[in-house]
C-alpha cells in the first residue's frame, strides 16, 4: 500500500475504495484497477484533498459516470475523485441550481416535472452535470453551452469562484474546464424556459425511442466514438469500409451503428483502443478523412 494512502485515510475526507476495478466506473466496463477512489463529503473536504494531492504530487483525475473515458488495462496508481456527494438540487422558477455530481438524465426528468424546456437533449446522456459541462455534452443540435448560466468552480489556488456562461468558453464538445484541468466544477445554475409538460415529455419519449432503435444500448459502450466530419457521418464512413460488425477480442464495431464500439462481454481496454485505431486508419486510407475521437484515453502512458 502506498505511503500516501495511509495518510489520506487519516484525513477523514470521505469514503475511500482501494485497489478497485475500473470496470464499474466506466460505461465501456473495461480497464484495470485504481489505487484509490475517493468520494469527498463536501467542498471543504475536496479542498483538503486537493491540497494533499498537490503536496504529495499524486496523480489524480476527476471522474463522473465514466461515459466518455477509456482507461487502460494497467493500474491507475493515483487518486480518482468522484463528486457523488455533490448532488444538491434547487429549482426556482426557470432556474435549477444543481451539484456537479448530479445525474444529467435525472436532471432532465426534474426539468420535465417542473415544465421546463431546454434539457430534452440530455434525456439520454448518461453523465453527471460536472462531466457534461466539462465536455459541453450535447445532442440534437443543442448542448450545455445553451443552458448553463454560470458555473461554480474550485480554482487551482483553492478559491471558489463563479464563472458566467461567456467565461466558460463553450464550443463543440469543449469548454474552459478542458483547457484548465486544475479547475473543478462544483455546481451550476441551469437556465431553462417555461414550456408545456406534455410537449416536453413527447419530445423526450420520441428521442428515447429513436435511440433505442438506432443505437446498441444493450451493450456497454461510450456512445459515439468519433465526431462527424463536416458534411459527413463517421458511422457511414466506417460502414463503407466494411467494418460494421468487425470484432477484435471482446470488442466489436456495432452492427447496429458503426460509430459505436461495444463490449460484447469480455473486452479488454486494449481491444477497444485497437479497434478504434483500426477504424480511424481504415477511413483515412479509404477516404483521406481524419476521424477525431470524442472519447478520452486515460492512463495509457
Amino acid at each position: 500500500m502506498s505511503e500516501w494512502l495511509t495518510d489520506l485515510k487519516q484525513l477523514n475526507i470521505g469514503k475511500i475504495e482501494t485497489d478497485t476495478s475500473l470496470k464499474k466506473f466506466t460505461t465501456y466496463r473495461v480497464g484495470g484497477k485504481a489505487r484509490c477512489v475517493i468520494y469527498p463529503k463536501n467542498t471543504e473536504n475536496l479542498v483538503k484533498l486537493m491540497k494533499f494531492i498537490r503536496s504529495r504530487n499524486i496523480k489524480y483525475k476527476m471522474l463522473g459516470n465514466g461515459s466518455n473515458l477509456i482507461f487502460s488495462d494497467d493500474l491507475f496508481d493515483g487518486i480518482l475523485i468522484k463528486l457523488t456527494e455533490f448532488d444538491n438540487i434547487e429549482v426556482t422558477n426557470n432556474k435549477i441550481k444543481v451539484g456537479a455530481g448530479y445525474s444529467l438524465m435525472k436532471l432532465s426528468r426534474v426539468a420535465l416535472k417542473n415544465s421546463l424546456t431546454g434539457l430534452e437533449f440530455a434525456a439520454g446522456i448518461p453523465g453527471t452535470v460536472g462531466g457534461a459541462i466539462f465536455m459541453n455534452a450535447g445532442a440534437y443540435k443543442s448542448d450545455m453551452g445553451y443552458i448553463v448560466q454560470s458555473v461554480k468552480v474550485l480554482t487551482k489556488d483553492f478559491k471558489i469562484v463563479e464563472l458566467e456562461n461567456k467565461e466558460m468558453n463553450f464550443h463543440y464538445r469543449t469548454s474552459f474546464l478542458q483547457k484548465h484541468p486544475d479547475y473543478i466544477c462544483l455546481e451550476a445554475i441551469i437556465r431553462l424556459e417555461k414550456g408545456k409538460k406534455d410537449a416536453i415529455e413527447e419530445v423526450m419519449k420520441s428521442r428515447l425511442k429513436r435511440r433505442v432503435e438506432s443505437q446498441p444500448l444493450n451493450y456497454p459502450s461510450a456512445g459515439s466514438v468519433f465526431r462527424n466530419p463536416t458534411g459527413m457521418f463517421a458511422g457511414e464512413l466506417i460502414e463503407k469500409c466494411g467494418l460494421k460488425g468487425y470484432k477484435l477480442g471482446g470488442a466489436m464495431i456495432s452492427d447496429k451503428h458503426a460509430n459505436f464500439v461495444i463490449n460484447t462481454g469480455d473486452a479488454k481496454a486494449s481491444d477497444v483502443r485497437d479497434l478504434i485505431n483500426i477504424a480511424r486508419e481504415k477511413v483515412k486510407a479509404e477516404y483521406n478523412v481524419d476521424l477525431r475521437v470524442e472519447q478520452e484515453f486515460v492512463n495509457w502512458e
